[in-house]
């Protein structure tokens, strides 16, 4: 699949529009961002960071961490954020978003420069999952049964057919969920949209023998390692421990060069019906 980037004078893509934010902070929850009404946590973080990013000087998050206060609705949000330190390389940021007075997400990050490796040397432990050609795995649908992921008509999620199970009440018993991840649009994915990318599956614990549904984040630790090269990138979350009505999620994004270009470790709680 070819994603190629949008023209400098050309259309404003969905994901830009939907994360526009004012210079003072005023922005807006978009509907269509949204599984059942409450806007994607990913989209969420990647609105606030939108503004951190401009209020910390540097181009890239390196290292976001939000906290889930209460569901995001479509309508008007502030994101009030302010530089903690300033060093050489990175900026520190906290900013927290509300709606009415009531908050939303209480966020910290890591701002910096990641065009620029600062250093060669590299050890891998693993690589990038086997994936099937993105044609040739399954779009995650809209509709799931009760459940509307409204954020799939704007997104281009393809699922490894050996994790597409579970929509079929075949769950294969191994909480893991790979596949292809990429803009309904064409927009290149850049270091902001990885934000969104690391919550725009389904949880890897719908492959558990238990009742999907909604799990709510409580938090979410994304680490970008790097600016992604042109095209979707492949994705994998895996969750080992599930306990006293909490799961973890950790997750990793590779681009098309092969490269790990985010992390992410994920806190939710065991699905409500």
């Amino acid at each position: 699949m070819a994603l190629g980037p949008f023209a400098q004078n050309g259309p404003v893509s969905e994901f830009d529009d939907a994360t526009h934010m004012e210079t003072d902070g005023s922005g807006r929850v978009h509907p269509g961002w949204d599984i059942n009404g409450n806007a994607n946590g990913g989209y969420l973080l990647a609105l606030a960071a939108r503004h951190m990013v401009t209020v910390s000087g540097r181009p890239d998050p390196v290292s976001v961490t939000a906290h889930y206060l209460s569901p995001g609705k479509p309508g008007q949000v502030q994101v009030d954020a302010a530089v903690v330190k300033a060093g050489r390389r990175f900026t520190t940021v906290s900013g927290q978003m509300h709606a009415d007075g009531k908050p939303m997400l209480q966020v910290v990050g890591a701002f910096g420069d990641l065009s620029v490796p600062s250093s060669d040397y590299e050890h891998l432990a693993s690589g990038p999952p086997s994936l099937p050609p993105f044609e040739n795995c399954v779009p995650r649908r809209r509709r799931q049964g009760m459940v509307d992921v409204a954020m799939m008509d704007r997104l281009d999620v393809r699922i490894h057919p050996d994790h597409a199970g579970w929509v079929e009440n075949n769950r294969n018993g191994v909480a893991e969920m790979a596949g292809w991840f990429g803009f309904a649009d064409g927009r290149p994915i850049d270091t902001l949209a990885l934000l969104m990318v690391c919550d725009a599956f389904p949880p890897a614990v719908f492959h558990l023998d238990m009742p999907p549904g909604w799990v709510p984040t409580v938090e979410l630790t994304v680490h970008v390692r790097g600016v992604p090269a042109p095209g979707p990138v492949a994705c994998v979350f895996r969750s080992q421990f599930l306990q006293g009505g909490f799961f973890n999620e950790d997750g990793e994004v590779w681009d098309s060069a092969g490269r790990l270009v985010a992390q992410s470790r994920q806190l939710g709680l065991t699905p409500l019906a």
